[in-house]
């Protein structure tokens, strides 16, 4: 049961590759993968909707080559 929720984190977490061209889209991808995670861990939504967002949003500026 873990590792299937495992590789389901990691797909969703992957979906920060695509980081967006605006900050706007960037944090509406980030909140979508971290709410996707949350929920697959039986987390908070809108807590891991928050973390994804800025976690996406920081990591697109501190590496915007990789975006």
């Amino acid at each position: 049961m873990f590792r299937s929720r495992l590789v389901i984190a990691a797909a969703l977490v992957a979906g920060l590759s695509a980081c967006g061209d605006t900050p706007g889209e960037q944090a509406l991808f980030g909140a979508g993968a971290g709410a996707g995670a949350a929920a697959v861990f039986n987390g908070d939504l809108v807590t891991g909707a928050a973390v994804g967002a800025a976690g996406n949003v920081i990591y697109c500026k501190q590496h915007p080559n990789r975006c």
